[in-house]
């Protein structure tokens, strides 16, 4: 046999020896943690509770979603794969999240787990740290990856959640409530994104044609704030009213709005801007024929 092949032997031989301890390390670190599931569970659940995490939950719930977490953690350690961990929660998260559970919590728990494992480690191992350090490095890089299995899975359940509930906001109708005959009041509340400004602008251009309407009251006291796309849109919204035959009163204009319309220098001569809601009505009535007088009259 050749230097060459000697070495790659020598090689193989080397590789399988290192490979072959790890394997048994982290068995013997399964089997640690199965042996003492009982007392780390109930540590977990106690830990969790003293740092004031999942307070939407009560103790028999932590307790359990502690032992489901807990046996998938052990699970995964042990054959090193992670799918069942990752459904597991995904499912958990779908249960928590309408509870109000926030992220930091769940990556709260997932540190406490590891760190009272690591503890339970290091008290097994501390008279030999030579094979402690073997067991944590055998056991670190696995746990952060089931730390960032569950962390990973929980914000993007999240997410999901999270753009469920806008769609379903931007789905639901969008009242264009009629006040008198022909005049159409549209109320707005809340972020205006491009995606609803849209919508809003949809909703009323169909209220107008349904209702044969003059007149549009569009009422934007109730937004905060708003860009230059949502403003000119606001304009093209004005000016598609008028080809449909209605005059388009703009009112509730805050002073930050009013600053942003002046300063991204909209086309105001496009736009019929108000004070008050109630003046404003008052207006459109008057441009339609009505009157408004006193009881006694």
């Amino acid at each position: 046999m050749s230097k060459k092949d000697e070495k790659r032997s020598y090689g193989e031989v080397a590789t399988v020896a290192t490979e072959e301890p790890r394997s048994e390390l982290l068995r013997q670190l399964v089997a640690h943690l199965r042996q003492n599931r009982t007392q780390l569970r109930q540590e977990w659940a106690h830990r969790i509770t003293e740092a004031m995490l999942l307070t939407s939950m009560t103790q028999d719930e932590i307790f359990a979603e502690a032992t489901s977490i807990y046996d998938n953690h052990v699970d995964a350690l042990e054959s090193g794969t992670f799918e069942t961990l990752q459904a597991y929660a995904r499912n958990l998260s779908e249960r928590i999240i309408p509870r109000g559970v926030e992220t930091d919590e769940v990556v709260g728990i997932v540190l406490l787990l590891r760190d009272v494992l690591a503890r339970s480690l290091f008290a097994k191992y501390q008279q030999d740290f030579a094979l402690l350090n073997r067991i944590l490095d055998t056991y670190e890089p696995a746990a952060n990856r089931v730390a960032n299995s569950v962390a990973v899975s929980f914000v993007q359940e999240r997410e999901r959640t999270i753009m469920q509930q806008q769609e379903a906001m931007r789905e639901l109708s969008i009242p264009v409530p009629q006040v008198r005959e022909r005049l159409l009041i549209l109320p707005i509340i809340g972020v205006i994104d491009p995606q609803r400004a849209r919508q809003l602008t949809e909703q009323l251009l169909r209220g107008i044609r349904t209702n044969r309407a003059k007149v549009v009251v569009i009422d934007i006291t109730g937004v905060a704030a708003m860009d230059s796309n949502v403003a000119n849109h606001l304009v093209q919204t004005v000016g598609a009213c008028r080809l449909l035959g209605a005059k388009v009163i703009v009112t509730g204009l805050s002073p930050v709005i009013a600053q942003t319309l002046v300063t991204i220098r909209v086309d105001l001569t496009k736009m019929n801007t108000a004070g008050d809601l109630q003046g404003r009505i008052e207006e459109a009535e008057k441009s339609l024929g009505y009157k408004v007088m006193p009881a006694e009259q």
